[in-house]
């Protein structure tokens, strides 16, 4: 018998009055919330997808990245927040909500996101396949040979991996894994069943339900080439086609495609007196991601809107403690990120753009006049700034390289956070133990989702003689700093490396970020001093170019903030101008708004989450914030102070956050050498300069895309970095464009006759 499935009117009005309640209390907030504006991210990175001026592969690449973040907002964010529901703990998220009003807000806006990724494929990407020489399709649409093969293929690769995996009063619910394709099949005896299923009100008592997951490790598509064509299909239509062979003499009544999305998020109790302890319990957690509660389930629906088996559907939610918000509804293919392999097929090479050759370091191009491939005589001759991926790793990774090889280094002390799965960084420490050198190493096994990898790697340099930290109790390592000690004959030489990005040569390539080489003895003095406080027992007397956390890096900000509050009180030029990836903490949120009251311009510039709200009358007038999202990730950290014309400049590994200054090990540095402080002065103006890649932060929370303003020409900064002279840097001013600091006028003259013939030197 038909049920009524529509609420009736009295239903609705209720709805809609909850739902204008809960914008009214998000509206009148003075903070964005976290997690909302995070979807807000995934919006801007979806936006790359549209772009008709990229090509079909770049776009697909967009569409799966945005599909890859969104399995890890679901994995931790939405995690976390279950970790509040489930445990019945109380939390109020910035927005003002409450856990339960909150949840609905976000998956309210969750499920808007995936319908807009499926109409944006489906309606937009998926028409320029046959035009781009290719074609997805159904088995129906293979020829009668490519059925032959793709049915072939099922019983020689795909078949043998499969198990049906049954669930009714015999049987326990199976274990389903996290992120694969899994059938729910229903099935029914033809002669009435020997054992009683499972069963609901109105079901056959010979309904029952069994699991088929198709393995990750197999190719997602099926590829055959025709004369004009790539045609791809994906697996689960093979499998689908085939799925009786699993089945023999029952009756298949319907065959429901789903993924579901499991808790990541993982706290540890750690103990320092058991190194071997924490370990197992770090292998522990990972095993358990597994077991995590569900918070997504996507399943496929039919044409008329409708899922194969509400029965199976009903019997999940009830099983995994959800409801019509976790179930998210798809007409076409499950798990964009699958595009990967389409993208990386090598018929479709050159369609995604080539990548512009890096150039070298700006310092390099005066400091290297002698083609020197000695890089302790570089970086002896001036500190050296680095701006990846415009210019590459192989300064850093031939410092360690050199470093290992050289008789005269006697030590190397490193941070490492991710490295790359064949890791340079790694070989060079193992071949500096292997030659007699002492190797530490702050090997942070934390790493979310990253953790098997650095505790393999952190463990064959223990075995080969390095001397390994685990880690720090409560605290994740991020910093990201490293020193090479040197006999010079005379003296010891320290060499530093400080960075915002990971020692990781392959995200190097993809992340912007910034690095500074020197050996000034200032930096080399605190980082030493840093490395004595993580691996002995000691309180560092006060850094000098260093700021750490969870040390005082929040206070060190809130006391930079509030000086140019105070000079702007006294009429004074002020300014402030920050880049980070995020921006969450509530303190020092505050202390801006209080320097925008105060007259500051501050401006922002924030990839992902920003809890900050701008243009708010009253609180944040003079706050502006923008994101940029293109080609490359953008990464780097920089905050700027306009200190009344004598800017004080930082780079280093801490966003805005609370888990940065409370819960990380973090360093800023100071840019001393003007030179320096330019280079990254010239990052921020670009930045605010890009018309290309820049989606400016409204009052209510919502993004613009910058447009090209008339009469103007587009400015794309992950263009421009390739371009860069000394000269050009030289001149970059931020706030005041008409005041010229004295060491500023000195640089430009320097460079005016020099700097075009280094380039060509080079």
């Amino acid at each position: 018998m038909h049920r009524q499935t529509n609420p009736p009117a009295q239903a609705i009005d209720k709805m809609a009055k909850v739902s204008e309640k809960v914008s009214s209390v998000i509206d009148q907030s003075d903070y964005l919330s976290r997690d909302l504006s995070w979807l807000k991210f995934n919006e801007r990175v979806l936006d790359q997808a549209r772009s008709t001026e990229r090509t079909l592969m770049e776009r697909l690449k967009f569409l799966a990245i945005s599909a890859s973040n969104l399995d890890e907002f679901f994995m931790i964010r939405v995690g976390s927040l279950y970790n509040y529901l489930d445990y019945h703990k109380q939390r109020i998220d910035y927005s003002g909500l409450r856990e339960v009003p909150f949840r609905k807000a976000l998956f309210t806006n969750a499920q808007q996101f995936c319908r807009d990724q499926q109409q944006l494929f489906t309606e937009e990407l998926l028409p320029l396949f046959a035009e781009n020489g290719l074609m997805l399709v159904d088995y129906q649409d293979l020829t009668p040979d490519e059925q032959t093969e793709a049915t072939s293929y099922f019983d020689r690769a795909i078949y043998p991996t499969l198990t049906p995996m049954l669930y009714d009063y015999t049987h326990t619910f199976p274990v389903l894994l996290a992120k694969v394709l899994i059938f729910g099949v229903v099935t029914q005896s033809p002669d009435g069943a020997e054992l009683q299923s499972l069963r609901s009100e109105d079901e056959d008592d010979r309904q029952r339900l069994s699991f088929v997951q198709i393995p990750a490790n197999l190719p997602r598509f099926l590829s055959f080439e025709r004369e004009d064509v790539t045609v791809f299909i994906p697996i689960e239509e093979i499998v689908r086609q085939n799925i009786k062979k699993l089945y023999r003499n029952v009756e298949l009544t319907s065959v429901n495609l789903f993924r579901i999305t499991r808790n990541g998020d993982f706290t540890l109790e750690e103990n320092d007196d058991d190194e071997v302890d924490f370990i197992d319990e770090v292998r522990q957690k990972i095993k358990n991601r597994r077991l995590g509660r569900v918070t997504r389930v996507e399943v496929e629906i039919d044409a008329t809107g409708h899922v194969g088996s509400p029965w199976m559907l009903n019997l999940l939610k009830k099983r995994w403690e959800i409801d019509d918000l976790n179930i998210f509804e798809s007409r076409t293919m499950l798990d964009f990120s699958a595009f990967w392999q389409i993208i990386n097929y090598p018929d479709f090479k050159d369609d995604m753009p080539r990548p512009h050759a890096p150039v070298p370091p700006l310092g390099l191009l005066r400091a290297g006049r002698d083609k020197t491939d000695d890089i302790f005589e570089l970086i002896k001759q001036r500190d050296l700034f680095l701006h990846h991926p415009y210019n590459n790793f192989e300064p850093v990774l031939q410092l360690l390289e050199q470093a290992a090889e050289d008789p005269h280094v006697l030590a190397i002390k490193i941070t490492v956070y991710r490295l790359a799965k064949r890791s340079r960084i790694t070989e060079a420490l193992l071949k500096a133990a292997e030659n007699g050198k002492h190797v530490s190493v702050l090997f942070e096994v934390k790493a979310r989702f990253d953790e098997e990898n650095n505790i393999r790697e952190a463990q064959r340099l223990q075995k080969a003689g390095c001397f390994v930290i685990y880690g720090i109790s409560r605290f994740k390592t991020h910093t990201k700093l490293l020193l090479v000690v040197r006999n010079e004959g005379s003296r010891v030489v320290r060499y530093a490396h400080m960075a915002t990005g990971n020692y990781n040569e392959d995200t190097s390539k993809l992340y912007t970020d910034i690095g500074l080489l020197t050996t000034n003895e200032v930096y080399t003095h605190d980082i030493s001093e840093f490395f004595n406080v993580i691996t002995g027992h000691s309180l560092p007397n006060e850094y000098q170019y260093l700021i750490t956390a969870p040390r005082d890096m929040r206070e060190q900000l809130v006391r930079l903030i509030r000086l140019e509050a105070d000079n702007a009180k006294h009429g004074l030029p002020s300014g402030i101008c920050i880049k980070v990836n995020s921006l969450e903490d509530k303190e020092v949120i505050n202390e801006l708004y209080k320097a925008s009251q105060a007259g500051v311009p501050i401006r922002l510039i924030v990839r992902s989450i920003c809890c900050l709200r701008p243009h708010r009358t009253g609180l944040s007038e003079n706050i502006t914030v923008r994101s940029i999202v293109g080609d490359f990730l953008e990464h780097t950290r920089i905050y700027y102070f306009h200190n009344n014309g004598d800017p004080k400049v930082y780079g280093g590994s801490a966003d805005i956050m609370v888990r940065s200054f409370d819960r990380r090990i973090e360093s800023l540095f100071y840019l001393a050498d003007p030179r320096v402080k330019q280079q990254a002065i010239l990052i921020l103006d670009y930045n605010l300069r890009d018309n290309v890649n820049a989606f400016e932060l409204n009052e209510d929370g919502n993004f613009k895309k910058c447009d090209v303003p008339v009469g103007s020409k587009p400015f794309n900064m992950h263009q421009r970095f390739f371009e860069v002279t000394e000269k050009e840097a030289s001149k970059a001013r931020l706030f005041d464009p008409e005041i010229k600091p004295a060491e500023v006028a000195q640089i430009e003259e320097e460079y005016q006759e020099g700097a075009e013939r280094a380039i060509a030197d080079i």
